[in-house]
């Protein structure tokens, strides 16, 4: 290309490498508000969190950013890195920059404390102490949208900045396949006379047991406790400051077996990912998944197409056996079926594999109607528990186990719920090519062998860090665009085998 473009490319990185430090130090401080910060500090620790975020501000949308950019936008034969690095640093731009800085300091100190209020709120399972936050936050993505513009439903442009490409009308399409297939799925088992016995899971089981089961369950999928760690919080979140730092949380029941381990399998999924993700990608914007969807792919497959199969437990379930005395007397197969029980229940985090999309679809049609104002806030939870009512066929007793019981919205992640059904989706079409790949998957996974598959996971997809698109990714992989009938296929072959349908 030639010395000048080599130095200002080195300059660019450099640049954008600044912008990667404050972004990972307010990582810190936000891990450490949600982790372990006395209550005191978080109206302090909010400030400092809006001023980091304004100093990014400023570098994303400086005249330097911006004659980074207009250079290497027009220069030809730009390698993928780095045509896909002034891509993304370019919609970073356009989209901060039509953002006034005192709004978005604004809206990051109301983020912060809207955290803070959700808690206290789900704590107390009040609707109230939450709802003035909600509201504000729901008025600046409104407000943002229009700085932002949108084509067709206003909704496009949020799902757009989790999973690029995806639009409202192709989640209708999709979500209304999958739904079909589950509601229909889901009538053959209750029909069914198989009942998966679960109450093993409900006895006394410390949080020092669980714990250690978790981190060496964790440690044997390729989870590096040397780049990484697990913490408490009041909801299990991955949070990467580095691709040797990523952290993990989870949440602990003394009471119940399966909660804290799945999170923690879960997590671990999405840490895995972005511990794989290579050096040279620092400094380019790209050293993070390509998506939500894709990252929820990984962390979807870990927890349940590998986590909650046979194959998996025959490897784990005799060193169960050996840490929990509660499970003496459970069978391989009992205790397989107990933990693919399904149960419609009222908590996205504690459903079953088959009715969590439906978890999703309800968050995804209700975060529709927010965004363009046709919900009011005072009608939200009656909303809320109307549609698990009609599509889950439960009722919430309250705000806690209904429109409080997640924290995405407490910081504005409004388009990012769909991720969740997406991951799904692309993690049963992974799951297709990686059979064909690796033939002897099963067998590896029985040993409890899962580098292979983790090596498998890593060239395919993690190593691309962001730096392909997630429909590319897709296609790269396996061969065609988003396909929902492998997920369709895989839920209904496993629960046919388990309820003998």
């Amino acid at each position: 290309m030639g010395e000048n473009f080599e130095m200002r490319l080195k300059e660019f990185k450099e640049y954008m490498t600044r912008i990667e430090y404050l972004n990972s130090a307010t990582s810190v401080l936000s891990w450490d508000m949600m982790v372990s910060i006395p209550k005191k500090g978080k109206a302090y620790r909010s400030d400092v969190l809006g001023y980091l975020s304004s100093e990014s501000y400023k570098l994303q949308t400086s005249d330097t950013m911006k004659e980074f950019i207009d250079y290497f936008i027009s220069q030809e034969n730009l390698d993928d890195v780095t045509e896909s690095m002034v891509r993304n640093a370019k919609k970073s731009y356009d989209q901060t920059k039509k953002i006034p800085e005192d709004r978005y300091r604004e809206y990051v100190v109301l983020a912060s404390n809207s955290f803070s209020a959700w808690e206290e709120a789900r704590a107390k399972s009040d609707y109230s102490i939450f709802k003035p936050y909600l509201e504000k936050i729901v008025k600046f993505n409104q407000e943002f949208l229009e700085y932002w513009g949108y084509e067709g439903n206003k909704y496009n442009t949020l799902l757009d900045l989790y999973e690029p490409g995806i639009t409202v009308e192709k989640l209708d399409k999709v979500f209304g396949e999958l739904r079909e297939a589950i509601v229909n799925l889901l009538e053959k088992i209750q029909k069914s006379s198989v009942k998966p016995n679960t109450d093993f899971f409900y006895k006394h089981f410390t949080k020092e047991e669980q714990e250690e089961f978790g981190v060496f369950v964790a440690s044997k999928l390729g989870y590096d406790f040397e780049a990484g760690r697990i913490d408490v919080s009041a909801h299990p979140f991955t949070t990467t400051f580095d691709n040797k730092d990523v952290r993990i949380t989870t949440r602990y029941d003394e009471n119940e077996f399966r909660g804290a381990l799945f999170s923690t399998i879960h997590e671990s999924g999405h840490a895995i990912y972005e511990q794989n993700i290579p050096d040279e990608l620092k400094g380019t914007g790209l050293a993070t998944g390509v998506s939500m969807g894709v990252h929820e792919s990984q962390s979807r497959y870990y927890e349940n197409i590998l986590g909650r199969s046979k194959e998996f437990w025959k490897y784990f379930y005799p060193e169960a056996q050996k840490r929990f005395k509660q499970f003496e007397g459970v069978s391989l197969e009992e205790f397989y079926k107990a933990i693919n029980v399904v149960e419609p229940s009222l908590i996205r985090t504690e459903s079953d594999e088959l009715t969590y999309s439906l978890h999703i679809i309800i968050r995804y049609e209700i975060e529709k109607e927010l965004i363009n104002g046709r919900i009011s806030m005072d009608e939200l939870p009656k909303v809320w528990n109307a549609k698990y009512k009609e599509y889950l066929g439960v009722e919430p007793k309250n705000d806690a186990e209904g429109v409080l019981q997640d924290m995405h919205w407490s910081d504005g992640s409004f388009g990012y719920f769909p991720s969740y059904a997406l991951g799904n989706l692309y993690g049963a079409q992974f799951l297709s090519k990686l059979l064909k790949d690796i033939p002897d998957y099963y067998s590896l996974v029985e040993r409890g062998e899962f580098d292979k598959i983790h090596e498998w996971l890593k060239e395919n997809i993690h190593k691309h860090g962001s730096v392909y698109k997630p429909a590319d990714i897709i296609k790269m992989v396996t061969g065609e665009e988003l396909n929902a009938k492998y997920f369709i296929e895989y839920l209904n072959n496993k629960y046919s085998k388990i309820y003998n349908l």
